[in-house]
């Protein structure tokens, strides 16, 4: 017993105390920053948790979080700066969102991320989208259904769309800084919209209302060209995106059908390969997608029993799927000169020493870069009826 108390003091002697320790009540909870530049400053914005709102015995129905704001020369004295109206220091432990004014991403947001890259407080786990045709803070200010804390609304959309849609891409702090740091590959970040009246947005009615005033939507996707926004994608070019850098867990798609009408196909898996090669000196690029799917609905008249109606229905789906990429490359090629896709770093895996003779000059190779898509489609199950009911309703 004496040997078990003298080891428990031994020990003791090495552990350190909470000494950094600091209590709740003297943090402000930040769930959401926003970046812009207004002039030649930062506008920082922070959407903080109102302690008192997200209690267990019930807040007084007020909203909960508020948003606080400061200007600077630079992020970080923007963010010492907020204390001058915050009665408490900016705590980002369990931040969920960062929103980039267009401006900012615009002129560059590489000295803006400094600051969180050196935080020792700060996960690199939340997710960076950019604000389309308005500032960041507009975003954070606008007030949310479902979810009373508009970041929890605006990372589980985010996550939610990427999983079911593939028409947006999450990213966030630690990919976002290996892209834009990434010989052969640039960044590509989806875009957040403000539908309605940024006003009425930040106000309590619009949370009750059937149809909110203000609301958040994702649309179209950021691609960079080193640190700064060049462009956007629309979302059929944001899917042919998630397609080609196997990002794409599931998603409908609609398709033509032999005749005439629209079927729509559910991908339920979809798996691409990117390969990279080098031929007489001349860097190409060979993209394999294979999908598969169910028939989801049918609005056309065909009979799913009849094995040459499904292969009919696995082409359309398969040349609309080539067009689309080949269209979307295209555009990145010889509009915005940017390889989102990553084809730089499949030629360096592939061909090292040929990579290391055109890497210097890959934005004069990328814009000629001879792509190869193809894409196969199998179909699985075509549902529980071979026939529309619809078919019977015109009958």
């Amino acid at each position: 017993m004496k040997k078990y108390m003298f080891g428990l003091l031994f020990f003791s002697l090495f552990l350190s105390g909470c000494w950094d320790r600091r209590e709740l009540n003297q943090l402000a909870i930040a769930v959401a920053f926003g970046f812009d530049k207004v002039d030649d400053e930062y506008l920082v914005s922070a959407q903080v948790v109102v302690p008192s709102e997200m209690s267990t015995s019930g807040g007084t129905g007020k909203s909960q979080v508020t948003l606080f704001t400061a200007k600077g020369k630079t992020v970080y004295e923007a963010f010492r700066k907020m204390t001058k109206e915050s009665p408490r220091k900016i705590y980002p432990g369990h931040l969920q969102m960062l929103v980039i004014g267009e401006e900012l991403a615009e002129e560059g947001i590489g000295e803006s991320l400094d600051v969180l890259t050196r935080d020792p407080e700060i996960r690199p786990d939340f997710y960076v989208v950019i604000a389309k045709e308005t500032s960041a803070t507009e975003i954070l200010n606008v007030t949310t259904t479902i979810e009373s804390v508009p970041a929890n609304k605006m990372f589980k959309s985010l996550k939610v769309s990427e999983e079911a849609w593939a028409g947006t891409k999450s990213i966030n702090l630690d990919e976002l800084l290996t892209d834009l740091i990434s010989e052969g590959k640039e960044a590509a970040v989806t875009g957040i919209k403000l539908i309605g009246d940024p006003k009425l947005g930040s106000s309590k009615q619009n949370v009750e209302s059937i149809t909110p005033a203000a609301s958040l939507k994702y649309d179209h996707l950021a691609i960079f060209k080193g640190d700064k926004l060049v462009g956007w994608l629309d979302e059929n070019e944001t899917v042919a995106f998630s397609y080609i850098s196997n990002t794409v867990k599931t998603t409908v798609r609609p398709i033509a059908c032999p005749n005439e009408g629209e079927a729509t196909i559910e991908v339920i898996k979809s798996k691409a390969e990117v390969k990279g090669n080098v031929k007489n000196g001349k860097p190409e690029i060979n993209i394999n997608v294979q999908v598969k799917g169910n028939v989801g609905s049918v609005l056309c008249k065909i009979d799913l029993n009849d094995l040459e109606t499904i292969a009919e229905l696995e082409k359309s789906f398969e040349k609309k799927g080539v067009a689309n990429g080949k269209e979307t490359i295209e555009t990145l090629q010889k509009q915005y000169n940017v390889d989102i896709f990553g084809f730089g770093e499949a030629i360096h895996r592939s061909n090292p020493k040929e990579w290391d003779k055109i890497k210097d000059n890959w934005d004069e190779e990328f814009p000629n870069l001879t792509t190869n898509i193809n894409v196969d489609l199998k179909i699985l199950r075509t549902g529980t009826t071979d026939r529309t009911f619809l078919e019977k309703v015109n009958e």
